[in-house]
């Protein structure tokens, strides 16, 4: 028998599906606010306004918890990221479109941005290991990497490692968090313009 908290949103009721919401956009909160480490379920819970046991009916732990914010930021990521990349028809304007969307995002989700990078930084297995890495980042590198092959074969770009410019588009996108947590008065408009001028002049094809 499958377990309620391997079951999809399909399967939940419209409540428990805004329960389980809830309980995501409390512990994003505390993250944010105090850490992965500090961020206890019991915390959690009192931020939410609900009993610790409310937490443990919906999520088997605090890892499958922190899971499911991991796994929240990715798909709206994309969700966001995506189409503005499908709406171009050049390789330039696409990554143009993946840098500066993306650098967009995590504008208008710091919070939970800011959640995602305590996340990753200090979640470990069992072993001390750290569980969240590149290997996790892989699919959207892979589009990276698509958008840099398609702007080689059409002409528009130069001749590189496909697979080295995107773990450094990846990394450079990144960064905006590191500056995030640090500075208040960022601008991410700025950056994001600097940034997709920097790769347009590294990808383009020397004339």
């Amino acid at each position: 028998m499958r377990s309620k908290n391997k079951a999809s949103d399909q399967d939940r009721s419209f409540i428990e599906v805004a329960r389980r919401a809830q309980i995501v956009r409390s512990a994003i909160d505390v993250i944010a606010e105090v850490g992965y480490a500090q961020a206890s379920l019991a915390r959690i819970a009192e931020h939410a306004g609900i009993s610790k046991g409310v937490i443990s009916y919906h999520f088997d732990s605090k890892d499958e918890l922190v899971q499911q914010i991991v796994d929240d930021a990715m798909t709206t990521g994309d969700a966001a990221v995506r189409p503005r990349i499908e709406a171009q028809t050049t390789a330039a304007d696409m990554l143009r479109a993946y840098i500066e969307a993306s650098v967009e995002f995590y504008r208008t989700h710091q919070r939970h941005m800011l959640a995602l990078l305590d996340i990753w930084t200090n979640l470990r297995t069992q072993d001390g290991r750290q569980r969240l890495g590149v290997r996790d980042n892989e699919n959207e590198m892979g589009d990276v990497e698509q958008i840099l092959r398609f702007g080689q074969a059409s002409g528009e770009f130069g001749e590189f490692s496909t697979r080295v410019m995107a773990v450094t588009v990846k990394q450079a996108v990144d960064g905006v968090l590191l500056l995030m947590a640090a500075y208040d008065d960022l601008d991410f408009d700025v950056y994001a313009h600097e940034l997709a001028g920097l790769f347009d002049r590294a990808t383009r094809k020397e004339s």
